[in-house]
């Protein structure tokens, strides 16, 4: 529940013997780090990102048996911009299950209900995200997703400038899992939060642990504050938390063009040729990272004029945890009965170590850059879709 009270009062609240814990609520941000202008996918074209996780490969597309048919995928974030189906099939965005919430925040003490608010974002986050689990049109040209056949539940719970508070994100938490107790019962939901902030917050405690109880699988962004540590409710122990790495031939133009999609990551995948961003949240004391996932120069829809669509490349752990949370759809569909903890244990045994170590890297400006890392910002390493689904045996 969420009140109003003065901070003087704070303590005698926490001392009453029927309250487990109160805090002020959380402010919450899942804004990218930088962008740079730039039916269904299952047989679209393949990004990097994609190759790297082997989902698909260039040429070839998908790699997988599976698309995520049947799996319902919960994206808390800032929901879809009012040309949404400009990217996406109107079949795959769950717009009967779809909600807004706002308020929240020390000065509002309560969290409202939004009807329709969920598709009129003008901050393009929850768009570009959602890009990554579906796929996107591209002027009409497909791109692939990791989960094209997943059904995405928009719930808006960051305001138009991709920040908010954590009453808001655990009411929007506790939506999911009621549906999944209800209306979703038959069907596997996984939920996808890219945004965070420092300290966990009892009352998304509280509604993560809600939402695994009704079978909800959680994943969500390590955060992008480099040494600092990680944000909440990616630190979260039961939460599955992804940090961001990237390709050393992100920026190598091969020849022929159309270079931003033609680039093509060895297989299989060798870990040689990735690196940890110096953004991604490293692991601290009391802290669980579990695995790392495309989080550099991920190319989809985010619009900066409204009725125009527009492509950019955004950097962000926000980027790489819809890349696991695809895969847990795939896992989900191979075995519906996939609870969080199983899932979280076949993607760290699965993944690709990534020791600690240095790699050159060249920047759009062919700048080399020199990213370094320990074995604080890998988790188990980098997730692999592949190897997920030969483990995720019903």
């Amino acid at each position: 529940m969420t009140l109003q009270a003065r901070a003087s009062e704070l303590a005698v609240i926490q001392a009453l013997p029927y309250v487990e814990a109160a805090a002020p609520d959380a402010v919450r941000d899942g804004k990218p780090i930088d962008t740079v202008a730039a039916t269904d996918f299952a047989d679209g074209l393949s990004t990097w990102d994609l190759d790297a996780i082997n989902v698909t490969e260039w040429g070839d597309n998908r790699q997988v048996d599976y698309d995520g048919s049947g799996v319902y995928v919960a994206v808390l974030d800032t929901g879809l911009v009012q040309m949404w189906r400009q990217y996406f099939p109107e079949e795959r965005i769950g717009t009967e299950y779809a909600r807004a919430f706002g308020g929240g925040g020390g000065d509002m003490g309560w969290v409202s209900s939004q009807p329709n608010k969920w598709e009129r974002d003008t901050n393009s986050h929850g768009t570009h995200v959602t890009s990554t689990i579906l796929g996107y049109s591209l002027g009409g040209t497909p791109i692939n997703g990791v989960a094209p056949m997943a059904t995405v539940i928009p719930v808006k719970v960051l305001n138009q400038n991709g920040s908010g508070w954590a009453s808001v994100i655990a009411r929007g938490i506790v939506y999911v899992a009621d549906l999944k107790a209800e209306l979703l019962a038959d069907y596997p939901v996984v939920i996808n939060m890219s945004l965070g902030g420092s300290g966990l917050d009892p009352m998304e405690k509280a509604a993560i642990d809600y939402a695994i109880r009704q079978g909800v699988i959680v994943v969500a962004s390590a955060g992008n504050r480099g040494i600092a540590g990680m944000g909440y409710p990616g630190g979260y122990a039961p939460v599955i938390s992804v940090a961001a790495s990237g390709y050393i031939g992100e920026w190598y133009p091969p020849a022929g063009g159309s270079w931003w999609w033609q680039m093509n990551p060895a297989d299989p995948t060798s870990p040689a040729e990735f690196y940890i961003v110096d953004f991604s949240s490293r692991q601290l004391a009391g802290q669980d990272l579990d695995v790392a996932a495309p989080g550099s120069w991920v190319v989809g829809p985010y619009q900066v004029n409204s009725g125009q669509t527009s492509y950019y490349f955004l950097g962000g752990t926000s980027m790489a945890s819809p890349h696991v949370a695809g895969i847990v759809a795939l896992m989900a569909q191979k075995n519906p009965a996939l609870a969080a903890a199983q899932a979280e244990a076949i993607l760290e045994s699965t993944a690709i170590p990534l020791p600690a170590g240095c790699r050159i890297v060249y920047e759009p400006s062919g700048v080399a850059t020199n990213y370094c890392w320990e074995a604080d910002a890998t988790g188990a390493g980098l997730a692999a879709a592949d190897a997920a689904l030969a483990a995720a045996t019903p």
